[in-house]
């Protein structure tokens, strides 16, 4: 008895399986250049800005603990203390979660003719984005390699901010921008979305530029005498 031979990954194994992270199998002529995710609490520090939210209740536990320390009773100082670190902790811990949760279940795709997201821990949904629809796009990097993909959509093509967020520009709600959130090694992810992009637009002008050739003369049936 032989087993049957799983096939590669990112590889339908027929034609109704779809390669992960897409919601249908790729047309024809379409493949996968780039598949990743945030790295895994990345979203927590940068989206769900739990650095802050650990020195917010640090500041408060202070607030309440300095005084009493002051006056030389530091038993009551830490019982002052201890219930606002406590809630912190949770906070911090919660955002965390949810930050590893959210990375886990996002996937990135580019192909070369769009971008497809799939995002969503209770409720996944799929962003699909050909490259006739950006209008252009943006890197920022961070000091660890990583970075953030914006999409700028053309307009009259809009995609709610909420139903984006985490995955969109911070404070582009008026015109949401989709955001490919600190995806690791983000200058290369980064080329190779701009020459897709490059290649997805001289392909739409050539076939927007009709080509118009000389038609060739052929023999003469007769000739005037």
């Amino acid at each position: 008895m032989t087993r049957a031979r799983k096939p590669p990954h990112g590889v339908p194994a027929n034609r109704f399986d779809a390669p992960p992270g897409l919601p249908a199998p790729l047309p024809a002529g379409e493949h996968i250049l780039w598949q990743g995710r945030p790295g895994g609490f990345a979203i927590a520090l940068r989206a769900l800005h739990v650095r802050l939210v650990g020195l917010w209740f640090a500041g408060l536990a202070l607030w309440a603990a300095v005084p009493l320390a002051a006056e030389g009773r530091p038993v009551e100082a830490a019982l002052a203390a201890g219930p606002t670190l406590a809630i912190g902790a949770g906070a911090v811990g919660l955002l965390c979660l949810l930050g590893w949760l959210s990375a886990r279940s996002t996937t990135y795709t580019i192909t070369n003719r769009r971008v497809v997201m799939r995002v969503g821990i209770a409720l996944p949904m799929t962003l699909n984005l050909p490259f006739g629809l950006v209008d252009g796009a943006g890197c920022r990097h961070f000091s660890d390699g990583s970075g953030d993909l914006a999409l700028a959509v053309k307009p009259g093509n809009r995609v709610a901010y909420l139903h984006l967020w985490p995955h969109a520009r911070p404070w582009h709600v008026t015109r949401p921008e989709p955001m490919m959130r600190s995806v690791p090694d983000a200058a290369s992810v980064a080329a190779i979305l701009a020459r897709a992009l490059s290649a997805a637009r001289e392909v739409d002008e050539e076939a927007a530029n009709p080509v118009i050739r000389p038609r060739a003369r052929g023999p003469r049936l007769a000739t005037a005498s």
